[in-house]
């Protein structure tokens, strides 16, 4: 680099001159009083011209040094010239500018040149001195990101950020600046990709109530610092972390719905069996609700909770006890409800046999009590499809037992001598007979078809109708 050009102006006084002007002026003005001098110490004349031969090689020696100076001087002058056009050059290419210079070099004094160089060097230098802070601060903001999307939080390398002097043209400039508006555009998605990471997260913690902030700061420190200047990590790692817990997160929500689901299925079973009042119910509403609801649909805060989980498993456990207890007068109201069906459709039961079986069984201890239930549970059910497969029959023996007595009534109405006379109600009698004559008519036919239901219900059912009166 060029550095400023000397300023050194040498004398143009000649050694011939000043020994002209030391002639004259000595003579005139100091000759006098050197001669004095010269005479009052009795220098020889030898003496006297040795000084005057010294004195005129001292002014000769000056002469030469100064003409020396004046070489060297010429001699940086085209050196600095020299140097300063290479720079120009070299920062023009740097630069890839277009522009011609030409410092006159064959026309032009050297003052002349220079005047004409220093200029352009300065303001090649200043927009040098521009580009290259320019080219610094879009590599540091590259480092910068790229430092954090390696997870480094700031780059530890100068390398990174040092600047080719040699390249400092418009076209790598917009290439750095395409660098880093992509890296730019990619630290846009990577916040945006941790943001909704971690909402997600929340809405998992906040359904399981799981300590979100602890979660967060276990995968990295950063995304749990609620200030508003810090700068969350957007890493691989940060994001592969992230990723992993709502994974790992995803997979607890699944495993405690699927564990509330069998257990909030054993609540219900539990209040079925021991009818329990819908009051009681409502404590577990928030449970039962989710039996048939899917991972996506539970959203609703600390619903898969430890606590909750923990509460509807006391809950069963309580039940499971109670259970045990009452589970002997369950069996016993289900054996009345049997009766009630096979007395209220005529069917015979031997109420005193079932019962001794059923202490048998539940004083030996063989059989679990649940299974003795659905067990008759499932007698209930075929008892009442039976009872309604044998409604139709059972309403035409009621209607033939009805003529039946009407029957018997008409005979004695008809025994009766008196029927005719005028006694308080005769004239309903009289309706009666005539009704009951036309019905008592009709038992023929009632019986054949009674008695052809009677034969195809046995026939589908390939048993014998029994009619218990």
């Amino acid at each position: 680099m060029a550095a400023m050009p000397p300023s050194f102006s040498p004398s143009r006084t000649t050694c011939a001159s000043l020994l002209r002007q030391l002639q004259i002026h000595g003579a005139r003005n100091h000759g006098i009083a050197v001669r004095m001098i010269w005479d009052e110490i009795g220098e020889s004349d030898s003496d006297r011209d040795n000084m005057l031969l010294q004195l005129e090689q001292e002014c000769l020696d000056i002469y030469h040094r100064k003409v020396e100076e004046t070489r060297k001087h010429k001699a940086d002058l085209c050196k600095w010239l020299a140097d300063a056009e290479a720079e120009v050059t070299n920062i023009v290419s740097s630069l890839g500018e277009c522009t011609s210079f030409s410092r006159g070099k064959d026309t032009l004094t050297l003052k002349q040149q220079l005047a004409i160089v220093q200029p352009v060097l300065e303001d090649l230098r200043s927009k040098k001195d521009e580009r290259i802070k320019e080219f610094s601060r879009i590599k540091s903001q590259i480092s910068q990101i790229c430092a954090e999307i390696a997870g480094c939080g700031q780059s530890q390398s100068a390398s990174d950020r040092e600047v080719n002097q040699c390249d400092l043209t418009v076209k790598k400039l917009e290439e750095l600046k395409s660098h880093l508006q992509e890296l730019q555009n990619e630290k846009i998605l990577r916040q945006q990709k941790v943001k909704s990471h971690i909402s997600i997260i929340s809405e998992l913690s906040a359904v399981m109530s799981i300590d979100y902030w602890k979660t967060l700061n276990e995968i990295h420190p950063s995304l749990a610092d609620s200030s508003k200047d810090a700068l969350q990590s957007i890493s691989n790692d940060t994001l592969a972390r992230l990723t992993g817990v709502i994974h790992s997160l995803k997979q607890e929500k699944q495993q405690r719905l699927k564990k509330v689901q069998e257990l909030a299925k054993t609540l219900v079973e539990l209040w079925d069996l021991m009818e329990t009042p819908i009051d009681e119910k409502k404590a577990f509403s928030h449970v039962t609700r989710l039996i048939s609801a899917s991972v996506d649909e539970v959203s609703t805060q600390g619903c898969l909770s430890a606590d909750v989980i923990e509460q509807v498993e006391v809950e069963v456990q309580r039940l499971n006890v109670l259970k045990a207890s009452k589970m002997k007068d369950l069996v016993f109201k289900r054996q009345n409800e049997l009766e009630e069906i096979y007395r209220g459709v005529h069917m015979d039961v031997d109420s005193e046999a079932a019962r001794q079986i059923l202490t048998s069984l539940i004083e030996s201890g063989n059989i679990d009590l649940s299974d003795l239930l659905q067990s008759m549970d499932d007698q209930i059910r075929k008892a009442k499809e039976q009872a309604l497969s044998r409604r139709d029959i059972l309403d035409r023996v009621e209607k033939w037992k009805f003529a039946a007595e009407e029957e018997k009534w008409l005979d004695e109405y008809e025994r009766d001598e008196n029927r005719y006379s005028a006694v308080r109600g005769a004239h309903k009698n009289l309706k009666r007979a005539e009704k009951a004559r036309i019905l008592v008519s009709k038992i023929p036919s009632i019986v054949e078809n009674l008695t052809a239901k009677v034969k195809a219900w046995e026939m589908e059912k390939g048993i014998p109708f029994v009619y218990e009166k």
